[in-house]
């Protein structure tokens, strides 16, 4: 009987629970994925800038994509790289320009043939700080304009996502 005991706490045990096969995570569903790619259109729009929009799954594998007729050719690349770069390092594109300048520690980050420093890519994080999402929008006069159309489309879903 011992015996059995012994067995059923050892199998029963919290470090063996944790030993799973497998990795859960969250994907956001692609309604809400069009939702903030279509908020950051509209947020430029009303900005007057002509851009791109993509939404990426948390491994940076495209999900959305939009754009202005008469945004450039270049805005497809700019934007999947731009939220590729953000969920990869889980954080804006537009604070990888310092941290990857030359001589800094990170230069080398800049070689990587996907990444791209440029502002205008953000993460989008649920409730509990998970990547869930990245989003890029190239087109507007400069990165800092790319990154608040971005940011616009993040708040159009925060409620969805947060809570």
């Amino acid at each position: 009987m011992k015996q059995l005991l012994w067995a059923a706490a050892f199998f029963t045990s919290p470090v063996l629970a944790e030993e799973s096969a497998f990795v859960h995570f969250k994907a956001l569903k692609p309604a809400f994925s069009i939702k903030m790619a279509e908020a950051a259109l509209q947020h430029c729009q009303n900005e007057g800038y002509q851009i791109g929009v993509m939404v990426t799954d948390r491994f940076g594998i495209p999900q959305v994509f939009i754009r202005d007729r008469f945004a450039g050719i270049h805005v497809f690349e700019n934007t999947r790289r731009k939220a590729w770069t953000a969920v990869s390092f889980r954080q804006p594109t537009s604070e990888l320009i310092s941290v990857t300048a030359p001589n800094e520690d990170l230069a080398g980050l800049r070689h990587l043939t996907e990444v791209m420093i440029l502002g205008g890519g953000l993460p989008v994080f649920d409730g509990e700080g998970s990547v869930i999402a990245g989003i890029g929008v190239s087109g507007a006069p400069g990165g800092d304009q790319d990154e608040q159309c971005a940011a616009a489309g993040i708040n159009a879903i925060e409620d969805d996502i947060v809570f």
